[in-house]
């Protein structure tokens, strides 16, 4: 990976974070963090 590529997608992955936040009042994200969460408690299951 590039440079360019990462920072544009950090960019991108940084306004949509906050378009979340003002428009969605970060509903989203949240949901996205509570299913990463379960998803690591399984992970550590099967470890």
């Amino acid at each position: 990976m590039t440079n360019r590529l990462a920072i544009i997608l950090f960019v991108l992955i940084l306004a949509l974070l906050v378009a979340d936040g003002t428009l969605n009042d970060g509903a989203a994200t949240l949901f996205m963090l509570k299913k990463f969460a379960k998803l690591t408690e399984w992970m550590a299951f099967w470890r």
